[in-house]
């Protein structure tokens, strides 16, 4: 406790998800007198909040999970390749306990303000409810979609039955048994949400704003005899995700996509339809991200695959996107997705034909008809790897607002320090890798240098670090420039950081907010970085 009795730590991490849980295992296997602050009331974060039917892993659950501990990897069986919500919470909940994490972690506390205080250098952070804490530094494990999204339809409040944003799914049980039910909005979360409960419900309306490319996930158990071979093989599996730009076992075909012919790439595109998560993604051609008639020529692959497995013509033709190429926005995996569209229960409706107009007490008002609703489940996404920041009232030196700063988008060093912010520590923040990769691959990968930098200080007696101006100025050219050679440029979505229902965002104006560049080359800078001894840091 301070003299005037707030309690005091050496680091504070704010956040309880899968990067704030291992940032606390090494921040306390160092020696730091470090706690983690959390606004739900558990830990999980994404995998406790979102508890919708159909979520779960798009990664291979063993590339999903922690490297850090051997024992761990030997005691764990994932039950799937792709892991349910439940088990990826339990899992989660599993490594808290079994490294003794718990009293580390304060739940039921949400930040509200973090003020930087020169004199002292050190953060004060202020909770909701008025609880007040304060650190020499601060780690950000916010998550890059932890902030839900809402349209502002006219008549939302007014709606009588339930309705709710998928990441505020109810604990209890939903009834959706012989339930007239809507969906609005079909990015990766609605098509989970559509092909878990499409059989389920009596009614199923669909409310497509955009539609999305989505592919296949190919999940399947995992025996134990595969579970064993996986065990055996993890040096081998987490060294090829370390290698690999998108961070999976998947890697780049790197044979040239025009030195096939046109029915070689088709059929290498066959065997990649078939396999496990993002293989049609990850292990394609590298030229259908930069190249316009080879990203052309997939995504009439694509199209083509959707329109097999649609019944309705004209229908699988309204799901087939036009505004985007394959691969230049966030790419859905799907179960049975495109299938749904055949059930008779199941309706889609264009809103680019009949925009909502409103929501009722009975249900949704399109231009062109009433549905009639028993429930209502917005799909409508996140404010991306920005919003958690953005929610914070973040006051740097001066009192600089950081939200003032990122107005028109984000400027960092390296996706952890924002200069003017000095100690805050962001993990998974903008513009590093953990956006366009793997995730928890890329965060292991963050946590370890960021402890390693605060051992670093703590044996120089450093009590204040922040990133030069000039060094955040030329990793943003270099964010730029890894942004600007790929096709997704031109894309809606929150690759671009564009999102229609969060004020401010302007369509056209690109948010530069994760490092494309890949996985190998961002480690290759950090671990240069460090073995330097962090000369864009100046250290006090």
């Amino acid at each position: 406790m301070d003299a005037d009795g707030v309690e005091t730590h050496d680091v504070i991490v704010v956040g309880a998800g899968v990067s704030g849980i291992y940032q606390i295992k090494r921040l306390v296997d160092a020696g730091f007198d470090a706690v983690v602050l959390e606004a739900d009331p558990d830990l999980g974060g994404t995998w406790y909040r979102n508890r919708y039917p159909g979520a779960r892993f798009d990664s291979e659950s063993y590339t999903y999970g922690y490297s850090f501990s051997r024992e761990l990897l030997d005691e764990w069986h994932w039950t799937e390749r792709f892991s349910p919500q439940p088990e990826n919470l339990k899992y989660l909940q599993f490594v808290a306990d079994k490294f003794d994490l718990r009293p580390h972690m304060r739940f039921d506390c949400r930040v509200e303000t973090m003020t930087w205080d020169e004199n002292d250098r050190r953060w004060t952070l202020d909770l909701v409810g008025g609880r007040r804490y304060r650190s020499r530094f601060v780690i950000t494990s916010v998550g890059p979609l932890s902030i839900p999204t809402l349209p502002s339809y006219e008549g939302m409040d007014t709606f009588d039955g339930p309705s709710f944003h998928t990441y505020h799914w109810p604990a209890e049980p939903v009834e959706l048994a012989g339930k007239r039910v809507g969906v609005i909005g079909t990015g990766a979360t609605g098509i989970q949400v559509i092909a878990e409960i499409a059989d389920k419900v009596g009614e199923l309306t669909v409310f497509q704003r955009r539609p999305n490319w989505s592919t296949p996930l190919n999940n399947s158990p995992i025996s134990d005899e595969e579970m064993a071979e996986i065990r055996a093989r993890y040096d081998e599996i987490f060294a090829n995700c370390a290698a690999s730009p998108g961070g999976f076992e998947h890697v780049p075909d790197w044979r040239g996509f025009w030195n096939l012919t046109a029915d070689e790439r088709r059929e290498r595109w066959d065997e990649l339809y078939d396999q496990p998560g993002f293989a049609i993604l990850a292990g394609n051609f590298a030229e259908i991200f930069w190249d316009e008639q080879a990203n052309r020529e997939i995504s009439d692959y694509i199209a083509d695959r959707i329109r097999q497995r649609v019944d309705d013509p004209s229908l699988a033709e309204k799901l087939i996107p036009r505004d985007h190429g394959f691969g230049m926005q966030r790419l859905p995996l799907e179960t049975n997705y495109f299938e749904a569209y055949n059930r008779d229960n199941v309706r889609l409706v264009d809103l680019s034909e009949t925009p909502i107009e409103r929501i009722t007490a009975a249900g949704i008002q399109t231009t062109g008809e009433h549905h009639d609703l028993d429930l209502i489940v917005y799909a409508t996404g996140f404010d991306a790897i920005t919003g958690g920041y953005d929610r914070l009232d973040v006051r740097g030196v001066d009192g600089v607002r950081l939200g003032d700063k990122w107005r028109n988008g984000p400027s960092t060093y390296i996706g952890v320090f924002s200069s003017g912010f000095p100690n805050l520590l962001m993990v998974a923040g903008p513009q590093s890798v953990s956006g366009s990769t793997n995730f928890p691959r890329a965060i292991e990968t963050g946590v370890d240098w960021v402890t390693d930098l605060l051992l670093h200080v703590r044996e120089r007696g450093c009590t204040r670090v922040e990133a030069r101006p000039e060094a955040e100025e030329e990793w943003v050219d270099e964010v730029v420039r890894a942004h600007e050679r790929m096709l997704f440029r031109r894309s809606k979505g929150w690759f671009t950081g564009y999102n229609s229902n969060v004020a401010g965002h302007q369509e056209g104006q690109v948010r530069y907010q994760a490092y494309f560049g890949g996985a190998p080359r961002y480690t290759e800078v950090i671990d240069r970085a460090a073995a330097d001894g962090y000369p864009a840091l100046d250290l006090r």
